[in-house]
């Protein structure tokens, strides 16, 4: 099918311009003033209307929409291992496909169009995934909390494999499969190393979390006298492209090891506020040229997926912290929302508008009160934009989302199913 976007404000890091664009099959052909004349399937009047890529969320836990509201006014320690381990250990793959369906809702409706997930039961993510028609590079969450003499026959760790071998690169390569050693507090160092020798066997990245908490920081530094960083490194972790969700108490120590092995950070603002975790200190790591993302985080700890809105809140809160209006400019936060975001989860075709990527696309109505003026439609986008705005979202040039109505997916039944799960969780 080609399409032809007529007149619309394309709006990249540098600003906006008045383009037209055209999409054949699943890749933008053409972006220019004047569209070549072509018998088009469809053309679409610009009028009033903004097309940007679509967003990049890397990191969340798609499933965890069952724990919406769940569990608020605790710090993540506390959470974590009293709070939410003990109901996702009643989880099953039912629960897990059901989340994940839910949280396709919200990240459709808010322009997500590619996801770094993290959790079990995978390969029911990986169908949801198929089924919505989304892009997510996709990992089971790897813990090792026992007797190290089981780890070479640890059943996490060979779902993972699993995953990998059944859905790396499927649905026309819109699912990537990385390895995801949880975090410093519940995998040891052998059990890494476990991962890590893996990982190369099948040359894919890795998906963690990294210094969130001041607690992690001083709980593994009397145990290693380590960083958490410096034990990742250590253990081998950064050899692999990394993505490393939160990264908020970092040492400037770390940031240069960061640097050094070209690990991205997905930054989850909102996340990190909610639980109290701290702020990330994105001006330095800016300053430093590291590279860095957004991410949600689950919806447990956010709580919702809408990415504008934790565009919006990334925006604005460097800036706050530092008390520096430049500390975080509109084309650092929508680089960081968009093309970076895409390389960290290795997809490098797409998170742009220019000829040769993939047709992954949000259109927003911008026919509203706050979006005049229009004297910047990128501060517009970073500031004003709210997810009702979106008129239609495309991956790979197939339509999802219609003036709020999926095309891909049944609201009805996933609405239904989620509540079911999530009342049987709670009994």
């Amino acid at each position: 099918m080609k399409i032809l976007f007529k007149d619309f404000i394309v709006v990249n890091e540098e600003g906006h311009n008045i383009l037209s664009v055209v999409v054949d099959g699943d890749t933008i052909t053409f972006v220019g003033k004047e569209a070549p004349a072509d018998d088009y399937d469809e053309v679409l009047d610009g009028h009033n209307k903004m097309l940007t890529p679509g967003f990049v969320n890397t990191h969340t836990h798609t499933p965890m929409t069952l724990l919406r509201s769940y569990a608020d006014g605790y710090p993540l320690s506390v959470w974590l291992f009293e709070k939410i381990f003990p109901i996702e250990d009643k989880m099953t793959a039912e629960d897990i496909k059901r989340g994940a369906y839910l949280a396709a809702l919200e990240m459709i409706a808010s322009g997500t169009t590619l996801f770094n997930d993290m959790y079990s039961f995978m390969d029911e993510v990986a169908n949801v995934v198929i089924d919505s028609g989304l892009k997510a590079n996709l990992s089971r969450g790897l813990m090792f909390l026992g007797d190290e003499s089981g780890i070479s026959n640890d059943f996490r760790l060979a779902e993972n494999i699993t995953l990998y071998e059944n859905y790396h690169n499927a649905a026309d390569g819109r699912i990537r499969v990385d390895f995801a050693p949880h975090a410093v507090y519940t995998c040891p160092p052998k059990y890494i190393e476990k991962i890590c020798e893996t990982a190369a066997k099948y040359d894919t990245g890795m998906h963690i979390h990294l210094s969130e908490t001041v607690k992690e920081n001083a709980d593994l530094w009397e145990k290693y006298k380590k960083t958490p960083t410096e034990y990742m490194r250590d253990l081998g972790v950064f050899n692999f492209r990394t993505t490393a969700a939160h990264c908020v108490h970092l040492t400037e120590g770390d940031m240069d090891i960061l640097r050094e092995y070209n690990v991205y950070v997905a930054h989850n603002p909102t996340s990190n506020l909610k639980l109290g975790s701290g702020i990330a200190n994105i001006s330095k790591m800016k300053e430093k040229k590291i590279n860095v993302t957004i991410g949600t985080d689950g919806a447990s700890s956010n709580n919702n997926l809408n990415i504008l809105e934790e565009i919006h809140i990334a925006s604005i809160l460097t800036n706050g912290a530092t008390q520096n209006p430049e500390a975080l400019s509109s084309k650092d936060v929508f680089l960081m929302a968009t093309k970076r975001g895409a390389e960290a989860l290795g997809f490098s075709d797409t998170g742009s508008i220019e000829a040769g990527m993939k047709a992954d696309l949000v259109v927003f109505d911008i026919d509203k009160p706050h979006f005049y003026p229009r004297h910047s439609m990128l501060s517009n986008l970073l500031y004003s934009a709210q997810a009702s705005d979106i008129e239609r979202v495309y991956v790979n040039g197939k339509l999802l989302y219609k003036g709020g109505e999926y095309l891909t997916l049944d609201y009805e039944k996933i609405i239904y199913n989620a509540n079911k799960s999530a009342k049987a969780l709670f009994l």
